[in-house]
């Protein structure tokens, strides 16, 4: 008997990679395509030399490669399953000019792959060591022909436009005219962006000025860092255990909302039901393009625990509140395995009249926008007057360049 086989690292590395495309197919983000091929192409874990193999082709996890003195993540490498989904809202097609905003290498080196020699790879990082990383990383995974450029992507990068598609890498609460002036006419920027304290990864068309969305995803991402950083405010209910992430420059009274959250509670129940394996995160960014004075209520576990706020604070329940009452989406065991009633807790003077308000919303989402396309996105230079504004029912958020219309058809 001749002396058993033993697995090398690359090979070792091959079948991890080879696991993930497999996982990634078998989530239903990726296909058999050109997206899969770069995959299996690019070896992750040489972007993450001191991560496990096991952790740098897990597939649906990110991996933090830089925090700041407080310990917050500034930047990482995205989950593969999430950069699977971005990449096939790009449609990248062989040949094409591609800006990456946000550098980690991986990404960029899967853009290179795809895009192939006739094609050409920029990306751009405001952080020196992570631009150090990425060129490391590239040149060690054969991908040293990609312009890694160090500065604040808030200008893009002129040297190498017009690009046929832009992604960006970190989250964004606006697009600056950089973005859209280096973007080709029908060229595809996607991006994931802010909204009310809501993320989305967004894939728009350039149409002259003006940005239409084609598709978009739930997403997560550490947050844009320069000109472009915009950060949410907190109004504190409870120490610093409770309070409402703020996503605008709307008022609150922190002392009448403090007071309300510690007042007798009102609840109010849909009768609309939801569970199994479908998704509702729809449901959030219509109560925040719908519901008034939204923000969403966030806390750490004590309270939790203590039976102040329902466990979905942890991540942010999407929250309606007027200038001393505030409401928010609550849920309770229904028929049927793992099924749920949606429902309304509400809090202060006006919490009758807001928890009315607020169930009436979940019911005509139910009716009205429950497993439809969604919601639609256009995207407007900032002086854009009003008139010339779509006409069909819609929510504008304001921003410093840009005027987001969300409609919902």
């Amino acid at each position: 008997m001749g002396p058993a086989h033993t697995v090398d690292g690359d090979e070792y590395a091959f079948l991890l990679r080879e696991a993930m495309v497999g996982e990634l197919q078998e989530l239903g983000v990726l296909g058999r395509d050109r997206i899969a091929d770069a995959f299996r192409s690019v070896p992750r874990h040489t972007f993450l030399p001191e991560k496990s193999l096991e952790e740098a082709y897990a597939a649906d996890s990110s991996v933090v490669t830089k925090r700041d003195e407080n310990g917050i993540a500034i930047s990482s490498i995205s989950a593969a399953r999430m950069q699977a989904v971005m990449l096939r809202q790009l449609q990248i097609e062989s040949g094409d000019r591609v800006l990456e905003i946000g550098s980690g290498g991986y990404n960029a080196a899967l853009i290179s792959a795809m895009a192939g020699p006739e094609g050409k790879v920029t990306t751009v990082d405001i952080d020196p060591e992570v631009v150090e990383r990425a060129r490391n990383g590239l040149t060690a995974a054969g991908h040293p022909h990609v312009d890694v450029v160090l500065g604040d992507a808030d200008h893009g990068v002129a040297d190498n436009a017009p690009y046929d598609r832009i992604i960006v890498t970190a989250g964004a609460w606006d697009i600056p005219p950089a973005w859209i002036d280096q973007l080709t006419e029908g060229g595809r920027l996607v991006v994931p962006l802010r909204m009310r304290g809501l993320t989305r990864s967004i894939a728009f068309e350039r149409d002259a000025q003006r940005l239409v969305s084609r598709e978009y995803a739930l997403c997560g991402f550490v947050p844009m860092q320069g000109a472009e950083a915009h950060q949410e405010r907190l109004v504190l209910l409870d120490g610093d255990e409770v309070g409402l992430r703020i996503d605008s420059d709307e008022h609150r009274d922190a002392t009448s909302l403090r007071e309300a959250l510690f007042s007798t509670r009102t609840e109010h129940w849909s009768g609309v039901e939801v569970g199994g394996y479908e998704p509702v995160d729809d449901l959030a960014l219509w109560l925040g393009t719908t519901a008034p004075g939204f923000c969403l209520l966030a806390a750490q576990q004590a309270p939790i625990d203590r039976g102040l706020v329902p466990r979905g604070a942890r991540l942010g329940i999407p929250t309606a509140t007027t200038e001393d009452s505030l409401a928010y989406r609550a849920s309770r065991p229904a028929t049927g395995d793992n099924r749920f009633e949606l429902g309304v807790y509400a809090h202060g003077p006006q919490a009758e009249s807001l928890a009315k308000q607020y169930t009436e919303l979940i019911r005509l989402w139910d009716r009205e926008q429950r497993g439809g396309p969604g919601a639609h996105f256009e995207l407007y230079p900032a002086h854009t007057p009003d008139e010339s504004l779509p006409e069909e029912p819609k929510r504008v958020i304001d921003k410093r360049h840009t005027r987001l219309v969300i409609s919902w058809p």
